[in-house]
């Protein structure tokens, strides 16, 4: 039997910090308590001024296996994540080719199970005419079924409104959504184009993947949710204007409509775009400081329940097109604990209201077993956070494939010094372990 005993740690657990001892053995958190006293087999961690938080569960990845592996691999980029403390992620179906049959699915979690660091899920991609594949999925080892409803890189494209509703009605999995309205891009983008080609300055892509386009296929999607009881998640909500559609007036455990923010729209607004250019050229669009300031209050007041990044690398030579062709994302999954934290010692957030929307509520949400939270009995998933060891992001020390990041030249006051994954120290002080511990996620059904 493995045991190791965390020492003098801040946990942090279900709107409480408490000063104590966390003891793990084998896989499981075995005994949380005040003072547990060491054997001469357990290895020691003496967290003393750390924050202790369960691993956090990124809810949305784009890790580029298969098919796109020149940017990110599962491999590579699960290495970033336990370094940047999380320890869970779902990750998306537009590889190459889609993830949208059962076994081109299952494929993904074959590479996974070889080569992940982190515990994975991938979600089944919908399509205007693959229906049949969508309902044979496993909702117990599944996270969910993912729909397109604005174009994106490795268009999945769904249009179809007979087939939405059918994918809406059918399925009691969770329903996640990337929302933006095609055809106002379209009209915007061609009004861009009339006046500048493909050199169109990066500044106005917050204009033409607009509040409108967001607001327009959010809205429709939560009514057709409602119209069909759906279990429906929207992901990276980047306007004021959407955050009135959701509400804080039940307990997340009860709403059937649930969303997401990006770290990138909680950091970033327009007047970045002069000097970050195409490093930060999302979809959807960051957009601007009231946006940003309405994602926020939205995120303290509980209408989003949930904090992820849409990790979406692509080579630095791609991101150097001209507008119409550099492609949308980048990578952030090294990086969104310590950017929350961040937040934090601005005064922004409390270290609670952090866990509860990074690793709590993504567990809730997708109904995820025995992760999210720091229990005896669940799996000992743990990141320390050690606030006062300051440190700046620089080529030298990013893990990604792509080899850069929109935060280089960022200073953070936080580091994750330790991130445990499955019971096994994964990550210490800037080093990953090379042995792989991820395991598949499961989810109640």
């Amino acid at each position: 039997m493995n045991h190791t005993l965390i020492k003098n740690a801040r946990i942090v657990n279900e709107g409480t910090i408490f000063e104590g001892d966390l003891l793990i053995e084998n896989e499981f958190i075995k005994e949380i308590g005040e003072n547990i006293s060491a054997k001469p087999n357990y290895t020691v961690v003496d967290a003393q001024g750390s924050y202790l938080i369960p691993g956090v569960i990124d809810d949305q990845v784009h890790f580029r296996e298969p098919g796109l592996t020149h940017k990110g691999d599962i491999a590579s980029e699960s290495r970033a994540a336990i370094a940047g403390g999380v320890t869970s992620f779902i990750e998306q179906p537009n590889t190459v080719p889609n993830a949208v049959t059962q076994e081109l699915l299952e494929q993904k979690y074959q590479i996974a199970s070889q080569s992940s660091f982190a515990n994975y899920s991938f979600m089944m991609g919908g399509t205007n005419d693959n229906l049949e594949e969508v309902l044979k999925t496993n909702p117990r080892n599944v996270a969910g079924i993912k729909l397109f409803l604005g174009s994106s890189t490795g268009n999945m494209l769904v249009d179809n409104e007979e087939v939405l509703e059918k994918i809406f009605s059918s399925t009691p999995m969770l329903i996640a959504v990337h929302c933006e309205d095609e055809a106002t891009i379209k009209t915007n983008l061609e009004k861009y184009k009339a006046e500048y080609g493909d050199n169109i300055p990066m500044e106005f892509h917050h204009l033409i993947r607009s509040e409108e386009a967001c607001y327009l296929s959010s809205s429709k999607a939560i009514e057709l949710a409602k119209k069909t009881g759906a279990r429906l998640h929207i992901f990276h909500v980047s306007t004021a204007k959407e955050t009135d559609l959701f509400t804080n007036k039940i307990p997340l455990e009860e709403k059937k409509i649930t969303a997401e923010v990006c770290v990138h729209h909680l950091w970033f607004t327009n007047e970045d775009y002069k000097t970050k250019g195409t490093l930060i050229k999302w979809n959807p669009a960051v957009k601007t400081q009231a946006d940003k300031d309405g994602l926020w209050k939205a995120l303290l007041d509980d209408r989003i329940d949930v904090i992820a990044t849409d990790h979406a690398p692509h080579t630095w030579e791609e991101k150097q097109n001209p507008y119409t062709s550099a492609p949308s994302g980048g990578p952030l999954v090294q990086h969104s604990v310590v950017a929350m934290f961040e937040a934090h010692l601005q005064g922004k957030i409390s270290v609670e209201k952090i866990v509860e929307k990074m690793a709590h509520n993504p567990a809730k949400v997708f109904r995820i077993e025995k992760r999210g939270f720091i229990r005896e009995g669940y799996f000992a998933d743990l990141t320390l956070v050690n606030t006062t060891a300051p440190w700046t992001v620089n080529k030298d020390n990013l893990l990604y494939k792509c080899g850069w990041s929109p935060m280089e030249g960022t200073n953070f006051k936080s580091r994750i010094s330790h991130t445990f994954v499955n019971g096994h120290l994964a990550y210490t002080n800037g080093k990953v372990k090379e042995d792989r511990f991820g395991q598949r996620l499961l989810f109640e059904v």
